[in-house]
């Protein structure tokens, strides 16, 4: 199965599509995780035009899009990639629960489910700069 993969990997638009679909799949699953983590429903909050979930979702998205850019950048195998990708993931994860447990004044999900924006965009920033100083610890 090994080679069957590598050699469809040898053509680069099937390798693009092949590293879109795992990515895109991981990133539906690791929302999935966020999602059971957090005390509200994102896509319900979202729905009902919460902005300060919004940008912490999004800023979650991006930071798991970008940890996966920089694994597929520094590795030569899709398994590596996607090894290094969740491996990032968990830190991220990790990241988010050092915020809420580092901040005893109030609890982020609670003023992010109230839409308070300010508490939105830190949790966003915070998602997005992780990724990057992530990232670039994949590459290193």
């Amino acid at each position: 199965m090994s080679n069957e993969v590598d050699v469809l990997l040898g053509n680069s638009y099937l390798a693009m599509l092949l590293y879109i679909s795992i990515v895109v799949l991981s990133l539906l699953v690791f929302l999935w995780v966020f999602e059971l983590v957090t005390r509200y429903n994102c896509w319900k909050e979202i729905k009902n035009g919460n902005v300060a979930v919004a940008m912490a979702t999004g800023g979650k998205i991006f930071g798991i899009c970008n940890i996966f850019r920089f694994s597929i950048e520094a590795n030569d195998s899709i398994y590596q990639s996607m090894i290094w990708g969740a491996f990032g993931f968990l830190i991220l994860l990790g990241a988010y629960f050092l915020f809420e447990f580092l901040t005893p004044v109030f609890r982020i999900d609670d003023e992010i489910a109230r839409d308070n924006r300010a508490v939105g965009l830190i949790a966003m920033i915070i998602s997005v700069s992780l990724s990057y100083v992530i990232g670039g610890a994949i590459v290193s």
